[in-house]
This record gives C-alpha cells, structure tokens and sequence, in this order.
C-alpha cells in the first residue's frame, strides 16, 4: 500500500471524535431511558408508540405519571446509567458543545486544505461502481480502491453521507427538540414534522450511527487493522505493529475516560452537576436565552389527552380545597417586593390582562402535547408587587409533596422551582388557571400553574401557592435551584 498522506489535525481529530461520539450515545441511551417510547404524533398519547424499549406495563386502575415509566438502563449502556436523567442531561449537552465546536474545526480544516475532494464524490460515475463494490464485499472479497485514493466507492460515499449529511442531521433534530427553538421558531419545528417526528428521526440517526460504527470496525479489522491503523496514528503505513499498540491504548484511554465519568457521575453527581452545567449552561444563556415563545396553534391541534408528570398533593388540606374549588385557597406574593399581595383565585382571574396561548409542552422526559392555557401573564403580576433592585430570581412554592414522585433514596419535601427574573417579562410566561377551556385541572397543577413556554415541563412548577422574589437560592433546600436541581442533578436552566 502507498503513503494515505493523513495530515496530522485530521489524524487528532478523528480520535477526539470517537471519544465525544461515544459519549453522545451512551448519555443519549440514558435520556431516552427516562422515557423509552417513540412516536410520530406530538400529543404522545399512551399506546400509541411506534418504538418501545421497556417492558413495563402501565396500570389502567390507578393514576400514573411518566415518572413511573422510567427504565433504569446499565451503566454499561447508558451514562450515567441508574436511572440518572440529570446527569445524563449534562454529559450529553457537554459532549454535543465539544462535538460541535470539533466539527466546525474539521469542515474549516477540510475545506481550507482540499482534503474535501478526499471524501466529496467527483461524478456520478461512482454510483454504478458502488454498486459493484457492495456486490464484491457480499461475495467476501475486498474491492479495488478508486485510482490515487484511499477508499473504495461505497467507503467514498459512505463517508461523504457521514460526514455532510448524517452528522448535520443530527445536530438539526437535536435542535429541533430545544423548547426555546420550538417557541421561537414552530415553523422549524413542523419542518421535521413537528417534535416527536424529530426525536424519532433522531433516533434513527443515532442507529444509523451505531450501524456506520460497526461497519467501519469491520472493514478496518477486514482490511488490516494495523496498516490502516498507522496510517490514522502516523500518517502513512509504517510500524504497524507499533501503530496497533498504540490504536488499542488509545482505544483503552477513552474506555478508561468513559469509565470514570460513569464513576464520577454516580459517586459524585453535585460536582458533575456543578462543572459540565457551568459550560452548558453558558451556551444555553448566551444561543436559546434570548429566543421569546411565539407560539399560536390553531384550536384543530390541541392534544385530545396530556400526560400526567408528578402526582397531586395528597394531604387533607389540599382535598378540602379541591372538594370547595379552591374558594380557601391563597395565593401568597413576596419576598424583596415593594407590594406583597395575598390573593384569592377571584383575585387572581379580576387582574387586568388575562392572556390565552396555545403552545407545545415539553417534558423534559421527551414526551409532549399542545395545549391551551389561560390565566394572568407574570409580569402583570410582577407590576403589582414590584420588585426591588436586588431580585435576581423568583422561587415558586407548591403543594407538592415528592414523598409521593421519587424513589426514597431521592429524599421527599415541598418542591419548588427557581427562575431567573428575567424570565418574568418574556411573552409567554403565564400563571395558568385554565386548561382547554375548563379550569385547570388537578392532575395538571389546580388551582394555579406556572407556563415559561422556552423552558422544560419540570420548571413549571404545578399547585402553587406562594410565590417569593429572591435574590439568591443558595440557602433555600439544597441550593441549586429546584426540588429536582437538588435532589436528581437536573439543570436549573432547560430551554434544551
């Protein structure tokens, strides 16, 4: 064989790539873990999927929630693995910065040294002659390569659809499935088909990935593992035996990377929590921030069901409330506020201002429905209590308590949410007290949700009944900003 001529970035980049592609799929095993059912419709009704990997089956004489139909996948598999949605959350957007910023690298790199032409097709001569190469390789035998490259026509053109199809592909439906993108821009959305037509399409994408990675093992160990391996290690082929130690010690090293973020992430999540959410969630602030909901479904859209996530309170006090319609319910407004207000529901639906949207709900769990939602926007209420200077944040208490949601080992107590204050003033924020026409219903947040269509399910906090204007969370429950932030890792800001 003659010198592949692989210049070195090329080389350095193609085994980074292998370490943030595996660890894109093994923390997208796991996020589908929390939710393990694929569908081509957004109201993701029960039943209705195309895909499932779970063999669990819901009770039909009770009330569930999608909490229970999480699957608790192998760390083998999945990062973390262990039923760890948060963690895996962050290895995952972690690993998409680090794999996007290494690709637009590449294609810079590709472009700018003509190494393009090694992968782009030159004429559609190649088609026939592809053709012919698969029939060669079904016969166990290698076929030519092209005259003065490295590759054969089917290696060509799988490469090319790798490199500038499937991987933009990727990014493309992984976008696709950001609340803030969905808000800003529904029309990309419906693009791909609407939402779940995009995590399904994702998922493809991801089997393609894995079919491409088994291939391509192969055709290396067919071809000869050690020449093509010095020629991705040196450059060209020599020292083969040299360049096969060193490909399985690289090979071992990002082994031995995964194996400790797996350990890491079991052992010590808050730290996990606190290092990769400080790169993400800079990324998050700085791209999906600024994006305002303008979202307007038409009334045909609206899901004939929503699914439930979180289970309603389950003391005396809340059902007595519930039985009389919430008449003895209080809605307590403070905190670092010029005008702390107490209002009653009646209160609450006389504000000025009442606003009605029909928006996609997203749960951070990958399921959705499109819903309509009417109550009082919160920067109306903001404007009557009027928050001093120093408020940075609002927290959201509720009625809630996770003795009822989470597995023991996760710890019970009232859950509450922070955002941050700017969120207030976005469009779309609402303090719900209406769905589809009807009062809120309980298993959906009675008497008074929270709506921040760019965020995830799990902000909008549900049952509430005290809102405080903050301007720290550090000493309220564990201090990262939400029941789920500190007791299940989650990101305290969701817009993807």
């Amino acid at each position: 064989m003659t010198s592949l001529d692989y210049p070195a970035w090329l080389r350095i980049e193609h085994w980074v790539n292998v370490l943030f592609v595996t660890l894109i799929i093994r923390s997208g095993i796991e996020i589908l873990a929390t939710h393990p059912k694929l569908y081509w419709h957004d109201d993701s009704k029960p039943g209705s999927e195309w895909a499932r990997f779970t063999r669990k089956v819901m009770p039909r004489d009770r009330l569930y929630d999608t909490l229970d139909e999480e699957e608790d996948y192998h760390p083998v598999i999945a990062l973390p693995g262990r039923a760890q949605l948060g963690m895996g959350r962050h290895w995952h957007f972690f690993s998409v910065i680090g794999w996007i910023l290494l690709g637009l690298s590449y294609y810079v790199l590709l472009f700018v040294t003509g190494q393009w032409h090694r992968y782009w097709p030159a004429s559609w001569s190649i088609l026939p002659e592809a053709w012919d190469d698969i029939v060669t390789y079904l016969s166990f035998n290698l076929p030519p390569l092209l005259p003065g490259e490295p590759f054969d026509a089917i290696q060509k053109l799988t490469y090319a659809a790798v490199i500038f199809l499937l991987a933009p592909f990727q990014i493309l439906t992984g976008a696709a499935q950001s609340p803030a993108i969905a808000a800003r821009f529904p029309w990309y959305i419906q693009l791909w088909g609407g939402r779940q037509w995009a995590r399904s399409l994702h998922f493809l994408g991801l089997v393609a990935f894995l079919v491409f990675i088994a291939i391509h093992l192969s055709m290396v160990f067919f071809w000869g593992w050690g020449p093509l391996t010095a020629a991705m290690i040196f450059g060209s082929v020599r020292n083969t035996t040299l360049a096969t130690l060193l490909s399985l010690a690289i090979i071992a090293l990002i082994i031995a990377i995964h194996a400790a973020a797996t350990i890491w992430s079991l052992r010590r999540p808050r730290s996990v929590q606190r290092v990769l959410g400080s790169v993400v969630n800079a990324a998050r602030r700085i791209l999906l921030r600024p994006l305002d909901s303008r979202q307007s479904y038409p009334p045909s859209k609206i899901s004939p069901s929503h699914r439930v996530n979180g289970k309603p309170p389950a003391s005396i006090e809340y059902k007595v409330m519930a039985v009389h319609n919430f008449i003895d319910w209080r809605l307590r407004v403070g905190g670092l506020v010029e005008n702390p207000v107490t209002l009653d529901l009646a209160a609450l639906r006389a504000l000025n201002g009442r606003q009605t949207q029909r928006v996609l709900h997203h749960c951070v769990q990958g399921w959705t429905s499109i819903g309509e939602w009417s109550g009082v926007p919160l920067a109306r209420l903001a404007e009557l209590v009027r928050p001093l200077p120093q408020a940075r944040y609002v927290c959201f208490l509720t009625m809630q308590d996770n003795d009822r949601d989470e597995p023991a080992s996760h710890g019970g107590g009232q859950f509450y949410e922070v955002m941050d204050l700017e969120l207030v003033y976005k469009p779309q924020t609402l303090l719900a007290y209406e769905m589809n026409g009807r009062a809120l219903p309980i298993q959906h947040g009675a008497p008074l949700r929270l709506r921040v269509e760019t965020q995830v399910g799990f902000k909008m906090a549900k049952w509430i009944d005290q809102i405080e204007f903050i301007n720290d969370y550090a000493g309220i429950g564990k201090g990262a900003g939400g029941w789920r932030e500190d007791n299940v890792f989650y990101d305290k800001n969701v817009e993807i």
